[in-house]
Parts: structure tokens; C-alpha cells; sequence
């Protein structure tokens, strides 16, 4: 093809991509994917969706290596009922994740998997949801959690409540602590909150009266009045404050959301409260901005919901490092389910973990 220098009839200037340094994409072969790395490598150099979970695993693999790092995971959605329990257990085991701020019904539905219940499939065929109700089974899309199984994460609360003074508050993050030190204790299996305790890595539920646990906590409660003990007090600021601590003095902060919800918005307003202390005059505090982002989450942008904000919109709020000074970011819109296990399969290969 003739080399354009001059503007055409048309007024275009054709250019080199080359000598743009455009970098290009190739087609995927499938006969030299040995790996999940080999996948997601080759799903990196393609486009859409595949070339952006290979772009996740690229700045996830950057916090990992970031010996500065603090990395936080944040998890909304019924992913333990999904069967994501495991590869959130090899992100702490890693020492990939140093804080998990989460759903409470996530980890109610993981606690049900560490203590060796078991969820299950739904088939329409044999109940509709009344029938289901009447039966005892909870639907959660295409999944099913009998409500036996939450019966005994009261128990296992419930006794860990029992044995709180009630001088002393509750919080997520001691609860749970609690929760994992009971399964690093009585059981063999993994699970989230024991891989979380073994690790000392705090687990924040900052809508912790919106899930089973919170109501197991609710039902310890009216008990207690009932039998006229003194009744547990929970403190939502104890988690706040005891995270905002733990933030202020990492040197370089990435966050890992799945989902969205109150666990992203909540872990990522830190930034805006360590703002908010310097501008106000309350204390002299540097900003403290995340540097890394990465998020699974098909949420659009377009219906205004913090779910789906970018992280570029959040840098307008104070929350993240501009992509000019630094900051790193991958957004993938895509099913967890599908994303996850990829992303993060590939970057422990990297790290060399399964060996």
C-alpha cells in the first residue's frame, strides 16, 4: 500500500499503526492454552469482554506484586451460594487480600459451606416457589439454601453470642473473627471466615442487620430481654473507625470488588473521610486515594447507581489516583461466576501459588 504523507481529497492522513505504536490484537488459538494463564493471556490480546479479564489480571497481578500494597476485596452477591467460596479462600491464603468488607449474607451462606452443609440445584420442574416455601427452600435464582442450614448458623452464632460480655460491643469484624476462630476449632473444611482468621485478615459487614447474621443477633437479643440478661449492643462505628485506622497507615491501597453495593461504596468512602478530617480542620492528614482498582460487576453505568460508577467517576470524589498520576484500573462487566475464577486463577499462576 503507498505510503500516505499528505492529506487526501478526503482530508484524511492515513497512518502508520505502527508507528502510532498501536498495539495489536491476535487470534485466539486454543491449541496453545495449556493453562488458565495461557487463556487469559490470549483473551488479553483479543477484545470486548475476554480482553478485559485479561486486562484485570494484569493490574490484579500488580497489586499482588506491590510489596506496598494493601489490597481490600469487597464481595456482594450470593457468591458463596454460587460456589466462589474456595477461590476467595485462595486470595487470602495467598496473601493476595488483607481485608474483606462484604455482604452479611455472603458470609452466612459461607458459614453453611464450612461447617460441611451443602446448597442446591433448582429444578423448576419439581417445585414453583410456593411449593418451595412450604418445603423449606430458599431460591436464590437457580440455587437452593434449605432453611435447616440457616437454622444451624443460629446455633453457631447464637452460641458464640451467648459466651459475649455484654460490656463489651459487637462488631462485624470481632464477630467474625469469633466465627473463624470456632471453625479454625471444630472443622476440617475451608471456608472463608477460618481462612480470614488463620490469616488475621478483618472481615467488615457494614450492613450487618441486612442478613441472617444480623437477624441470629436480633432473635440473641430479644432472648436476652426476654429472660431479663442484659442485651448485646452493636456499634457499626467500631467497624468504621477500626478500618480507618487500618487504611490510614498502609502506604499504597488497591481494592478488588466483586459486585458493588454498600461493601464498595462504604470501603471506598474512606477517601472522602480522610479528606473531609484535613479540609475540615480535624486532623492534618495526607489524601488517601486507592491506587489499584479492579471490579467484576455487569452493573451499566448508565442507570446512575454506584454499582456500576467507573472508577474514572470516582476519581472525581477523591477516591482513587488519577490514571495520570499512576492510578491502575480494569473493569470487567461480566457474571462473577465467570469472570472470577479466570482472573484470579491466571494471576495465581503467576504467582506461583498452586505449586
Amino acid at each position: 500500500m503507498p505510503k500516505q504523507t499528505k492529506k487526501t481529497v478526503t482530508g484524511r492522513v492515513l497512518h502508520d499503526p505502527v508507528k502510532d505504536k498501536l498495539r495489536p490484537i491476535y487470534p485466539l488459538d486454543l491449541s496453545k492454552i495449556k493453562t488458565i494463564d495461557d487463556l487469559v493471556r490470549a483473551m488479553g490480546n483479543t477484545a470486548y469482554t475476554a480482553r478485559q479479564v485479561g486486562d484485570a489480571a494484569d493490574v490484579l497481578e500488580a497489586m499482588a506484586r506491590d510489596k506496598d500494597c494493601f489490597v481490600v476485596m469487597t464481595l456482594a452477591g450470593a457468591l458463596t451460594v454460587g460456589k466462589m467460596g474456595l477461590v476467595f479462600c485462595d486470595l487470602i491464603e495467598s496473601g493476595i487480600v488483607k481485608a474483606i468488607v462484604s455482604t452479611g449474607a455472603l458470609m452466612a451462606h459461607g458459614l453453611v459451606e464450612a461447617t460441611g452443609l451443602s446448597h442446591f440445584r433448582y429444578d423448576p420442574s419439581k417445585m414453583n416457589d410456593e411449593e418451595l416455601f412450604l418445603a423449606g427452600y430458599n431460591r436464590v435464582y437457580d440455587s437452593l439454601e434449605p432453611e435447616t442450614n440457616l437454622d444451624h448458623v443460629e446455633q453457631v452464632v447464637d452460641g458464640i453470642l451467648e459466651q459475649w460480655d455484654p460490656a463489651e460491643a459487637v462488631c462485624s469484624y470481632k464477630l467474625h473473627h469469633r466465627i473463624g476462630e470456632f471453625l479454625y476449632k471444630t472443622t476440617k473444611g475451608r471456608g472463608i471466615l477460618r481462612s480470614a482468621y488463620e490469616h488475621k485478615v478483618p472481615v467488615f459487614v457494614p450492613a450487618f442487620s441486612d442478613s441472617e447474621l444480623g437477624l441470629d443477633f436480633a432473635l440473641n437479643n430479644y432472648a436476652r430481654k426476654k429472660d431479663k440478661r442484659p442485651a448485646l449492643r452493636f456499634d457499626p462505628f467500631e467497624d468504621f473507625e477500626t478500618f480507618a485506622h487500618t487504611m490510614m497507615a498502609t502506604k499504597k491501597m488497591g481494592i478488588f470488588t466483586i459486585g458493588g453495593g454498600v461493601p464498595r461504596n462504604w470501603s471506598q468512602q474512606f477517601g472522602v473521610y480522610a479528606e473531609l478530617m484535613a479540609r475540615r480542620g480535624y486532623e492534618k492528614l495526607p489524601l488517601k486515594r486507592y491506587n489499584y482498582g479492579v471490579r467484576i460487576c455487569p452493573e451499566p453505568v448508565h442507570w446512575g447507581g454506584l454499582s456500576g460508577s467507573t472508577y474514572t467517576e470516582a476519581v472525581s470524589w477523591g477516591k482513587f489516583v488519577p490514571p495520570e498520576e499512576g492510578g491502575r484500573f480494569a473493569e470487567v462487566l461480566e457474571d462473577a461466576t465467570v469472570a472470577l475464577p479466570l482472573v484470579v486463577g491466571a494471576v495465581l499462576e503467576r504467582l506461583k501459588y498452586f505449586k
